[in-house]
């Protein structure tokens, strides 16, 4: 993470002023059957691209609002990173991809029996969506659609 000393004035000054939202209450699902019979998928926010795939777009006014599907079998170290932040430092996801998609530990917590298995699909959204509206009216939906779809009992979701 970047220290915020180390951020340009102009980004610093937005971040002060910038309008946080609050979720309250926030909504909570309860788990309908142990964790070690559930099929987990994971929602990142690391703007991490299949490569193919068209990258997020950095022009976008008040952020990409679409996602990106990423196989359960991906090679990760192999997705692009398109995240266009410059408020966080990039080097942990470019050194590891775990880092901002942690595919590799969920196949490891099958392994050990910790959880029932992992998604066949994940999903990769763009962080720093200075106006989420679409993102949460359009986007979102859509993502609960196809984890229902693939019969996920728990969506862990990796802010980046």
């Amino acid at each position: 993470m970047v220290e915020t000393r180390k951020l340009s004035n102009g980004l610093r000054a937005f971040l002060k002023t910038y309008p946080w939202q609050r979720i309250d209450p926030v909504p909570v699902a309860s788990l309908q059957k142990p964790i070690s019979q559930s099929r987990v998928a994971l929602v990142s926010s690391a703007g991490f691209v299949v490569p193919g795939d068209e990258p997020f777009s950095d022009s976008a006014r008040g952020g990409d609002s679409s996602f990106r599907m990423i196989p359960g079998d991906t090679n990760i170290q192999s997705l692009e990173d398109h995240h266009d932040s410059k408020s966080f430092s990039h080097a942990g996801v470019e050194a590891d991809r775990n880092m901002g998609l942690p595919l590799y530990r969920l196949h490891e917590l099958v392994l050990a029996g910790k959880i029932g298995s992992v998604a066949p699909r994940h999903f990769s959204v763009m962080g720093s969506i200075t106006t989420p509206g679409k993102f949460v009216s359009r986007t979102l939906p859509v993502i609960a659609d196809l984890l229902v779809e693939d019969h996920v009992d728990v969506a862990l979701m990796v802010p980046v």
